[in-house]
């Protein structure tokens, strides 16, 4: 009987350290630039993958997801290994959902990076990166994690200096944005002029080290309208000391991030009303030190993506 594998990977959220829509591409989807950042609040996938002559994936996802993208992602990654076998996963999540803080894609990505090390085969950035790009934009920034551009969809990263080590309260209203309906009613407000003068302070921004001046996310406007309590949320960040205060992605989630440990947790202590999470930034070498931590045993030392020791 063949040998089962097994692992306990992390797959940590995200947050936009800024974000700016630019205008519509003639694929459909909207052109981008943003800042993503990886940040301690995590979700917890167990994963085993048995030798097997036919594949079967089975997941145990307490919140019954529809078309849930860690299934998804265990499919395409045998087939892009041509490996047959049996995968078993199970899903603890953490990262509130509709919160513009890519927990699926987190999710999905986080198959991408431990199914080969398990099946012992070998996948490159650029399969990796093909598969993650088809199963949603923010899915490729998390097998690099730390801090990045992204353009384009989002799926076009560059990595940057890492953000300051700072700590952070994630608020999570609950509130659903319908990411579509803000896409259309930012779409008028896009004028030429505007988008070259974001192409410039965009660029600007990444080239500044102090990489948390200047932050801002365009979906604000718009997504506050719809959500006043958003803007509430905001603001109530910014009073309690946060230097920097924003809304992740499309939302709802916002976010604050304060000058130190002590600060972020006065803040925390004095909420009662809606679920906060206490974060810290996560640098791209502690991201990676994180995965090989939880992929000791199955992968090679010092490699990026993992790469697995059963590899032939």
């Amino acid at each position: 009987m063949s040998a089962t594998r097994r692992a306990r990977v992390p797959a940590l959220a995200k947050i936009n350290l800024d974000l700016r829509v630019l205008g519509k591409r003639p694929d459909g989807y909207h052109e981008l630039r943003t800042i993503f950042q990886t940040i301690s609040l995590a979700d917890t996938i167990e994963i085993s993958f048995t030798p097997a002559r036919r594949t079967g994936v089975a997941l145990d996802d307490p919140l019954a997801i529809p078309d849930n993208l860690v299934a998804r992602a265990a499919r395409l990654a045998l087939d892009a290994m041509r490996v047959n076998g049996l995968v078993e996963m199970r899903l603890a999540k953490r990262i509130p959902m509709g919160g513009g803080m890519g927990g699926g894609s987190s999710d999905a990505a986080a198959v991408l990076l431990a199914l080969p090390a398990l099946a012992g085969r070998v996948l490159t950035v650029p399969e990796l990166s093909a598969i993650a790009g088809e199963l949603g934009s923010d899915v490729p920034f998390f097998l690099l994690g730390g801090t990045a551009a992204g353009i384009g969809r989002g799926t076009e990263l560059f990595p940057l200096p890492d953000a300051p080590a700072m700590h952070g309260l994630v608020l999570a209203p609950g509130i659903h944005v319908n990411t579509a309906q803000a896409y259309r009613d930012l779409s008028p407000r896009l004028t030429t002029d505007l988008q070259r003068n974001k192409i410039y302070s965009f660029q600007s921004l990444t080239w500044d080290t102090r990489i948390l001046a200047g932050l801002g996310n365009d979906f604000e406007p718009v997504v506050f309208e719809q959500h006043p309590a958003l803007a509430k949320w905001k603001k109530w960040l910014m009073r309690a000391g946060a230097t920097a205060a924003l809304m992740s992605g499309s939302g709802s989630a916002v976010f604050g991030l304060f000058p130190d440990r002590k600060a972020a947790r006065r803040a925390a202590e004095a909420l009662t009303e809606i679920e906060a999470f206490s974060i810290t930034l996560v640098s791209r070498a502690r991201y990676r030190s994180i995965w090989r931590r939880a992929l000791a045993g199955h992968i090679q030392p010092a490699t990026w993506p993992p790469q697995s020791r059963y590899s032939r």
